[in-house]
C-alpha cells in the first residue's frame, strides 16, 4: 500500500499547511477523520467489487482535499469535487496507476458532490462509488450528532423539532428507494439510511409524546 501511504502523507501535508484549517481546528479534525473513514469504507467496497483496492482507497482519501480552502459561497461548496480533482491531478498522475484507473480516480472525485465534471470522463462503477463511500459516512451515526449540533436542534421549539424530523424522514425514505453504483455500496448505504430512519422515527415519537 505504498501509494496509499504517499497519498496519506500528501493529505496530511495539505491539511497542516492550510491556513484556513489551522484557523478552524474543529473543521480540520472532522475533515481528516471523515477522509480516513471514507477510505476505510472504500476498502470494503473495492474488495467486494473487485476494484483496484489501493487506487480506490486513494480516491476516497483525497476526495475532499479542497476543504483546505475556505468556501465563501454555495457554489464553492458545490464545486469542491471539481476543485479537488484539479488540485490532486498531478499527484495522482505521479503515482503510476494505469491511465484508465487514474481517469476513474479524477473523474470520480470531480463528480462526487453534484454529479458534474468540467472534463470528460466515464461513469464507471469505480468512479460513481467514490461518492457512495462519501455518503455512507455522511449518513452514519456520528453525522446525526454533527447535524443536530449544527442545526442547534436543542434550541428549536417543539413544533420546529418535529418538522425537522418529518423532513428528514421524508428525505431518508427517498434515498432508501434508490440503488447506487455497486451492490456493495447500495447495501452499506441502505444500512446507514435504515439506522437513521429508526433514529428519527423514534425521536419524532418521543417529541409527539411531549404534548397533550
Amino acid at each position: 500500500m505504498k501509494k496509499f501511504e504517499l497519498a496519506h502523507k500528501y493529505l496530511l501535508d495539505a491539511f497542516n499547511n492550510s491556513e484556513y484549517l489551522n484557523n478552524n481546528p474543529h473543521s480540520k479534525n472532522y475533515r481528516y477523520e471523515h477522509s480516513i473513514r471514507v477510505a476505510n469504507i472504500g476498502r470494503v467496497i473495492a474488495e467486494e467489487e473487485g476494484f483496484d483496492v489501493e487506487a480506490f482507497m486513494v480516491a476516497c482519501l483525497l476526495h475532499d482535499i479542497s476543504y483546505v480552502e475556505e468556501f465563501k459561497k454555495e457554489n464553492d461548496w458545490l464545486g469542491h469535487g471539481r476543485r479537488a480533482a484539479y488540485m490532486v491531478k498531478d499527484f495522482i498522475e505521479s503515482l503510476g496507476f494505469a491511465r484508465e484507473v487514474t481517469n476513474d480516480i479524477l473523474y470520480g472525485i470531480a463528480i462526487h458532490v453534484d454529479d458534474v465534471s468540467d472534463f470528460l470522463g466515464v461513469r464507471t462503477p469505480f468512479a460513481l462509488a467514490i461518492g457512495d463511500a462519501d455518503n455512507i459516512d455522511r449518513f452514519d451515526t456520528y453525522r446525526i450528532f454533527e447535524t443536530l449540533k449544527y442545526e442547534k436542534f436543542d434550541e428549536l421549539s417543539l413544533d420546529e423539532k418535529m418538522d425537522v424530523c418529518r423532513n428528514r424522514l421524508s428525505n431518508l425514505k427517498r434515498l432508501l428507494s434508490k440503488d447506487y453504483a455497486t451492490p456493495t455500496s447500495t447495501k452499506l448505504f441502505h444500512e446507514k439510511l435504515e439506522f437513521q430512519l429508526s433514529f428519527y422515527s423514534r425521536l419524532l415519537l418521543q417529541l409527539e409524546a411531549s404534548e397533550l
